[in-house]
């Protein structure tokens, strides 16, 4: 079990270091044209930066709603359960 541990650390650390030095040789600057003639000039890797946080922002508002409804079904399937079981019963684990 230590080696599987070892062995993730690892791989966790040679992504980081792809994704460092990936953000190293794209330090050239992008110019990008939004609507209404705005432009934003940033380096490259900072605009990839953004578009991928903004979609992880947008993936985790996408399952938000299913989320809470699974947290609300099981908050009253446990309220079912204390109900059946009695109010004098231990509680189940």
């Amino acid at each position: 079990m230590k080696l599987i541990t070892h062995l993730s650390w690892l791989l966790r650390a040679l992504l980081f270091l792809a994704v460092f030095a990936f953000a190293l040789m794209n330090t050239d600057a992008v110019k990008l044209r939004f609507f209404l003639g705005q432009t934003w000039e940033t380096p490259m890797i900072v605009a990839l930066l953004v578009s991928f946080a903004c979609g992880a922002g947008i993936g985790v508002l996408a399952c938000l709603s299913r989320l809470l409804g699974q947290r609300r079904e099981i908050q009253k399937l446990e309220r079912e359960l204390q109900a059946a079981s009695g109010p004098g019963a231990p509680p189940q684990a």
